[in-house]
């Protein structure tokens, strides 16, 4: 059996030659120890998961593209009924893939890794890491499945906020990321862009408020996520403008 030092140098191994599959089989049995992660070994954790399925959503958002186009052309052309059968067929297999590794991860959190957080910055992350995979889930999932996942993101994204809100920094790069994530989730999943952007522009005005307060060591990481808020805002706010929704009190 594999010492617990062994696991973590195969883990950036094959982080190392991009085997991020590999990867997870290595750093899951390191949760699995029963020991808290480092921070360092809670980012080769999302690292793992994180590159094992995001070939697989984006191939799902391909498949899903295709497969609108040939329903398009379904009723005057009959070779794309059958090609329909087999970008379903296919598109299927993709999301068994997808709720394998969306489901391995929500069960070591669940199981292993909120239990053991001992810090805030820890329950975030892994509160976060939570409402992340059920809102992967959630872009797929249709019926009573995509409720339980949108659900289920929308409780985890309010406990990380919970203990952001009153135990990090407003410039910490873990709440503002929890912020960029949980906006996201408002306006993608939720379809609620006056939510969105009520949640980002809080987080990116209240960041902006402590700039000078940045620890150097984190400074990089905070003001590139706010980089992104501040995107995404004025994206959505353009939308909304566009919608002839109110924004005078975002």
């Amino acid at each position: 059996m594999s010492t617990r030092e062994e696991l973590i140098y195969m883990t950036k191994l094959t982080e190392q030659t991009e085997r991020f599959e590999d990867m997870v089989n290595y750093i899951k049995q390191v949760v699995e120890n029963g020991q808290e992660l480092s921070i360092e070994e809670r980012n080769l954790l999302s690292v793992a998961y994180k590159n094992s399925i995001g070939g697989r959503r984006t191939a799902w958002r391909v498949l899903s593209s295709i497969e609108n186009k040939e329903e398009g052309k379904a009723q005057s052309q009959p070779a794309s009924q059958k090609n329909l059968v087999l970008i379903r067929s296919y598109k299927k297999k993709i999301e068994e893939e997808l709720n394998q590794y969306c489901n391995d991860i929500l069960n070591l959190i669940d199981s292993h890794l909120i239990k053991t957080a001992s810090t805030p910055e820890a329950k975030v992350f892994f509160h976060k890491m939570k409402g992340d995979y059920h809102r992967y889930i959630s872009e797929y999932a249709t019926g009573d499945q995509h409720k339980k996942a949108a659900d289920g993101a929308l409780a985890a994204y309010q406990a990380a906020s919970q203990v952001a809100n009153s135990e990090l920094k407003t410039t910490n790069p873990i709440r503002l990321g929890l912020a960029l994530n949980f906006s996201v989730f408002y306006y993608e999943v939720l379809n609620d862009a006056a939510k969105a952007c009520q949640l980002a522009k809080s987080a990116f005005d209240d960041a902006i408020a402590d700039i000078e307060q940045i620890q150097e060591d984190q400074y990089k990481d905070a003001t590139t996520i706010m980089q992104l808020i501040r995107d995404n805002l004025t994206l959505w706010t353009s939308e909304l403008e566009d919608e002839g929704g109110n924004v005078e009190n975002l």
